[in-house]
C-alpha cells in the first residue's frame, strides 16, 4: 500500500464483530495518524474507542479490514506481532507493577527473564528511563509508596526500555486524581517534544484532549469528527448531539454566545477565555 512517508498508522476500513456479529464495535472505521502526532481519541462509552486501540496493537484482531503500522499490514498473519508490541506500547488503566519488588526490578525483570539484557545492562537501561520519565531517585522505592501519576509514569519507562515510535494510552489516566493526570500527560508531551514518539491517548478528560495535535471523535464504531481541538471543540452543538461536552471554557463561552453575547468559541485555556469575554464585555460597554 503506498503511504505518505510520514504516516505512521492507517486503518482502512475495518469492522471488528462480537458475538456472532451481533455486537458491531467498530464499523467500517478509517483514520490515519502521522508520525510524530499527539491524537486524542474521545467519544461516548460504547462508541469503540477501546476497540479501535486494541485492533492497533492486535489485541482484538479486526474481522474486516487492515491496521497498518510504518507501511507494514499487521493483520498480516506472518508479521513479528512480538516486534510490533514493541514499536507500539501500550498503558492501560491499571498498574501493572508488582507490589513486593522495587521500582528498578520492576522494570528490569522482563528483559532479563527473556534474555534480552544481562541484569547489569538492564539496571543500566531502568535507570536511563526512570530520569527520562523525571523519577532518578524512585528505582529502589515499592509500588505502595508511589502515587497513582508515578505508578503510570513507570508503566511508561517500562514502555521507553523498548524505545518505541507510539505511545498509546488507553484511558490510563482515568484513575487518578487532577494531579495525577496532570503529571502523566506531561510526561507523554515531553517525550513527544524531545524524542518525537507518536501519543494516541484514549481519554475521557477534555483538558487532556485539548492538549493534542487532533482530536478525533469516535462514534457508533466510526469517526464522527477529526480535526485540531480548536475547530472540533467549537462545534459544540455537534458534540452535545454525539452526548459529549466541550472543555468547560468552550461550554461557557457557549452559554454566553446563546444568551445572546457574541463571543467566538475557539478560545480552550482560562486565560483565553477570561480574554475573550472581557474584550466581549467591553465592546459591549463601549458601543
Amino acid at each position: 500500500m503506498a503511504t505518505s512517508n510520514n504516516e505512521l498508522i492507517r486503518v482502512e476500513h475495518v469492522v471488528k464483530e462480537f458475538d456472532g456479529g451481533a455486537v458491531k464495535a467498530l464499523n467500517d472505521c478509517n483514520l490515519s495518524i502521522n508520525r510524530g502526532e499527539v491524537v486524542a481519541i474521545i467519544g461516548p462509552s460504547g462508541s469503540g474507542k477501546s476497540t479501535l486501540l486494541r485492533c492497533l496493537n492486535l489485541l482484538e484482531v479486526p474481522t474486516s479490514g487492515s491496521v497498518w503500522f510504518d507501511g507494514v499490514d499487521i493483520t498480516d498473519k506472518k508479521i513479528d506481532l512480538d516486534l510490533h508490541r514493541r514499536k507500539m506500547g501500550m498503558v492501560f488503566q491499571h498498574f501493572n507493577l508488582f507490589p513486593n519488588m522495587t521500582v528498578l526490578k520492576n522494570l528490569t525483570l522482563a528483559p532479563v527473564h527473556l534474555k534480552l539484557l544481562s541484569k547489569a545492562e538492564a539496571d543500566e537501561k531502568a535507570r536511563a528511563m526512570l530520569a527520562r520519565i523525571g523519577l532518578p531517585d524512585k528505582a529502589d522505592t515499592f509500588p505502595a509508596m508511589l502515587s497513582g501519576g508515578q505508578k503510570q509514569r513507570i508503566a511508561i519507562a517500562g514502555i521507553l526500555a523498548m524505545e518505541p515510535e507510539c505511545i498509546v494510552l488507553d484511558e490510563a489516566t482515568a484513575m487518578l486524581d487532577p494531579a495525577g493526570r496532570r503529571e502523566v500527560i506531561d510526561t507523554v508531551l515531553r517525550l513527544n517534544r524531545e524524542q518525537g514518539i507518536t501519543v494516541v491517548l484514549i481519554t475521557h478528560h477534555m483538558v487532556e484532549a485539548e492538549r493534542a495535535d487532533r482530536v478525533i471523535v469516535m462514534n457508533d464504531g466510526e469517526v464522527a469528527m477529526d480535526g485540531m481541538p480548536r475547530q472540533v471543540f467549537s462545534q459544540v452543538e455537534r458534540l452535545h448531539e454525539l452526548g459529549l461536552a466541550a472543555p468547560d471554557t468552550v461550554e461557557l463561552l457557549y452559554r454566553l454566545r446563546r444568551d445572546g453575547v457574541d463571543v467566538p468559541l475557539e478560545s480552550l485555556t482560562v486565560d483565553e477565555c477570561a480574554d475573550t469575554i472581557c474584550r466581549a464585555f467591553g465592546e459591549a460597554e463601549g458601543k
